[in-house]
């Protein structure tokens, strides 16, 4: 019998969680989604895999026997998939850079020229990722590394370094009652509806969202956008406001949305992350210390990582 390794896949992150809900976060999937697929599972080994009560999901026996094997399985296949990948874009002499919206902002293309010259012949291939996906194809083997914006998932097995701080504004449609004022104190769109990126995002869009700056006050979704021009149409139709980056002011600029200065939320963030397993290659090292050079002068602004793993020196 042939199982879907993404089937495989959301069967070990239920286990892991105990939780539809917070597995669905961490896959970046809805939770009827994930119900259907795990389902669909059952239905094909013809067996009940999990308990469900209010409490989350339990593995029955049978699910506990699966379990046992099936991290050593997804191991298996994506180290196997990494594999197969890094020898394709070694050949290539191509290295795959996901990133989300406006990556590094103006840093970028100096990181690209920085890169080229640590390795003559080799290109860069930048790949933009939809809001759905805050790993930018790091998650999925899709990109070899990433210019994100954080927060990244607590559980996404990536190391991470962060390049970047910048203040978070806020964008209004051109006709906002608040929209003449120099700054905006964050409390005074508390009851503003917001875009927010889709469900599937998880902790990336409750940051957008601010949700844990709200003082109690409760979000208000007026929209829902999965990539720039959903999120830019949204503000300039008059639906909603949002936060972003100080950065957004100068790469998405037209004349029905205006940005501004806000108080009262903490900045925003822009790191190089790189899968923990990734397999052993240089080029990515390479890239990590073009970003290094290029957005500190060799210093490291700051650093988290999954595990104990060091950064590449």
């Amino acid at each position: 019998m042939d199982i879907d390794t993404r089937l495989l896949r959301y069967f070990a992150a239920v286990v892991e969680e105990g939780n539809l809900t917070r597995a669905a976060e961490r896959l970046y999937v809805s939770q009827p989604a994930l119900t259907k697929q795990i389902r669909r599972l059952e239905a094909q080994l013809g067996v009940g895999l999990f308990v469900r009560s209010r409490a989350g999901m339990t593995p029955t026996e049978t699910g506990e026997a699966l379990a046992a094997h099936a991290a050593a399985v997804l191991t298996a296949w994506e180290h196997a998939l990494r594999v197969t990948r890094a020898a394709t874009t070694r050949a290539a002499r191509t290295l795959r850079v996901g990133f989300v919206a406006s990556a590094a902002n103006e840093h970028t293309q100096l990181i690209i020229a920085d890169f080229a010259r640590r390795r003559p012949g080799w290109r860069v291939q930048m790949r933009q990722a939809e809001w759905t996906d805050p790993t930018a194809g790091l998650a999925t083997g899709e990109a070899d590394v990433a210019l994100l914006r954080l927060p990244v998932p607590e559980k996404s097995d990536l190391n991470l370094e962060v390049l970047l701080t910048e203040p978070r504004w806020i964008a209004l449609p051109a006709g906002h009652h608040l929209a003449a004022k120099d700054h905006i104190r964050f409390q005074d769109v508390y009851d503003e509806p917001f875009v927010a990126t889709p469900a599937e995002s998880g902790a990336w869009r409750d940051y957008w969202l601010a949700t844990d700056e709200r003082e109690g006050h409760p979000v208000r979704i007026g929209a829902v956008a999965h990539h720039p021009d959903e999120w830019l149409n949204a503000i300039a139709h008059g639906q909603c406001v949002s936060l972003t980056p100080e950065a957004t002011a100068r790469f998405y600029q037209r004349p029905d949305v205006v940005y501004r200065p806000v108080t009262g939320v903490s900045p925003s963030q822009i790191g190089v992350a790189w899968p923990r397993t990734q397999p052993v290659d240089d080029t990515a090292d390479a890239f990590v210390l073009s970003c290094r050079a290029v957005c500190n002068g060799g210093r490291l602004a700051d650093r988290w990582s999954s595990d104990e793993t060091h950064p590449p020196q």
